[in-house]
């Protein structure tokens, strides 16, 4: 803990005063842009990879970026959603993959996960990702696991906008969705979402959030 203190004092003397002003504001206003859902992995900090200050993002992180599809009671992935789209009024998501995911890479080689029955339960929202992977034949060189992620991302997309309040924002025209992928060790980002059916993904331009 001796280190985690050291970063709260840092933060305290080096970048709070810098920023007292914004988090004077944020004390009070929460309206955050964006919905970005993502992965849990510690490599993954979306809001270093977009460049956005405390308060545009509103984040939520799952083992594989994983959304489950819209069922009857209540989660906590199925709440922050709601919340985001419905109270907050974000006008963007986002469903962000990432290279290395070792969920995906658990799924893509086989792997046994019978000392984690929760991660091997959880991994089931990914049963569509596999099963479209599976009729890629698009082979690399990672034993599948990137056509995965990216295939993944596609179906949490889909999972989605079975969400009644994303369902009812996509028909307003009031949110857009947006599936990429994060390279950790290039720090590219694709979009995967802008042709669903090709296997050629354009890079995310640098001003996707200009208008933000």
């Amino acid at each position: 803990m001796h280190d985690l203190a050291e970063g709260v004092a840092r933060f305290r003397q080096d970048v709070f005063p810098a920023k007292a002003g914004l988090f004077a504001r944020l004390a009070t206003e929460h309206r955050p842009h964006t919905l970005f859902i993502g992965c849990s992995d510690a490599r993954v900090v979306p809001e270093l990879i977009l460049g956005c200050e405390p308060g545009e993002l509103f984040v939520v992180r799952t083992a594989g970026n994983l959304v489950p599809a819209h069922a009857p009671g209540t989660d906590g992935v199925a709440a922050s959603i709601e919340y985001a789209v419905a109270v907050l009024g974000v006008s963007r998501i986002v469903v962000c993959g990432h290279s290395a995911c070792g969920a995906m890479t658990a799924l893509a080689e086989g792997h046994d996960l019978a000392a984690a029955p929760a991660v091997a339960e959880w991994l089931r929202h990914a049963d569509a990702a596999s099963a479209r992977a599976a009729g890629d034949g698009d082979g690399d060189g990672d034993g599948g696991t990137s056509v995965l992620v990216r295939e993944n991302v596609h179906a949490q997309l889909a999972n989605l906008a079975t969400h009644p309040s994303v369902a009812r924002a996509l028909a307003r025209n009031t949110v857009t969705l947006h599936g990429w992928v994060f390279d950790i060790a290039t720090g590219r980002v694709t979009d995967v979402h802008s042709d669903l059916h090709s296997d050629v993904h354009s890079d995310v331009h640098s001003d996707a959030f200009a208008d933000a």
